[in-house]
């Protein structure tokens, strides 16, 4: 019988994770008669064991179930076990009987040509499967507030792009944590309060707590100062630096009030250096996390605040499904080194 008369597709596939063959007609009748000796029903689409599909292929390349195990490693029975259960898996008869032997059906020889195409291709993806989790290719996104930005995010690329070349770093600037799926990211760098835990399927990992300074322009009175209360803040000109109104501003409110005043904003501006900009031009002054003030304009000082100390809680809140991949490893201690360095 021509092989040809009934064409068959074998095709890598992954399903819910793993890996397999689908085995699918093209041509000749849906339901083949068993009549002949060669043919029971076919399904018009099965999933296949690619262990099964290659201990068949070498039965039909060595010419017998013995030959095979002995190339193989294996009894002749376990393989006879496995070709059964591919006959059974497809709906076919792929072997039959000729005189002291078994040769390959019609069908048989159909499967054993797809065979070899289907499990290089099955193949191609393992290898992807294993880039994939090894960080070797595929992407890892993240999210920053804008003082890490600079500050951190570097140094997290340089480390991560030298051990991972195969990876694309997607970087999105944002300030909330968002843990629905539509605005989910791999990791996400975020300022919370100290017993921050994170949400649904992620873990927080707290990085550093971020002490607040005043900064000042050259001349002024605090300049040179070791540190100041935070009382001693309130005649002063203050310079707003928070656009987001987020938990970095609303903390610093918060301390403000328990020191007995509320911030006398006089000029708003909605980041870091635009305020400190306002500051070298001798405006007023401005408070902001230390991690902020990193590299103040020429001639303008940094002083530590206290009673009360203000601080903020810097926290990397990465997926858990994500998170004990090699480039997730990779960027958090990079992040720990950033957040202690």
């Amino acid at each position: 019988m021509n092989a040809d008369a009934h064409r068959i597709i074998v095709t890598a596939v992954a399903t819910r994770g793993r890996l397999g063959v689908r085995i699918t007609p093209i041509s000749g009748p849906r339901g083949l008669s068993t009549s002949n000796g060669f043919y029971r029903t076919v399904k018009l689409s099965c999933m296949l064991d690619p262990h099964r599909l290659r201990i068949f292929r070498a039965v039909v390349a060595s010419g017998s179930v013995n030959a095979a195990a002995a190339n193989l490693g294996y009894t002749p029975s376990a393989v006879s076990q496995h070709v059964t259960a591919l006959q059974r898996e497809t709906g076919l008869v792929l072997l039959a009987r000729s005189g002291r032997g078994i040769e390959p059906t019609a069908v048989g020889l159909a499967l054993a040509e797809q065979i070899d195409g289907a499990l290089s291709r099955l193949g191609d993806v393992e290898v992807f499967v294993a880039d994939l989790r090894n960080g070797r290719t595929g992407s890892l996104s993240m999210a920053y507030f804008p003082s890490v930005g600079a500050a951190w995010l570097p140094a997290v690329a340089r480390a991560l792009l030298r051990g991972f070349p195969g990876i694309r770093l997607d970087l999105e600037l944002r300030d909330d944590f968002t843990a629905g799926p539509a605005k989910r990211v791999d990791i996400q760098l975020l300022v919370a309060p100290p017993d921050f835990t994170g949400g649904r399927d992620t873990r927080a990992h707290h990085l550093r707590d971020d002490p607040y300074v005043v900064v000042v322009p050259p001349g002024h009175p605090l300049a040179g100062a070791d540190a100041v209360e935070l009382a001693r803040l309130a005649g002063e000109r203050w310079i707003d630096n928070d656009f987001a109104r987020g938990w970095c501003r609303q903390n610093l409110l918060d301390a403000c009030r328990s020191a007995g005043f509320s911030p006398p904003f006089r000029v708003e501006a909605h980041d870091y250096p635009t305020a400190l900009a306002f500051v070298a031009a001798g405006i007023g002054i401005t408070v902001l996390p230390r991690l902020g003030a990193a590299n103040l304009p020429e001639g303008l000082l940094a002083v530590p605040v206290t009673a009360p100390a203000v601080t903020r809680s810097i926290f990397a809140v990465v997926q858990t499904s994500i998170e004990g991949t090699p480039p997730a490893q990779c960027v958090l201690e990079e992040l720990r080194r950033c957040a202690t360095g």
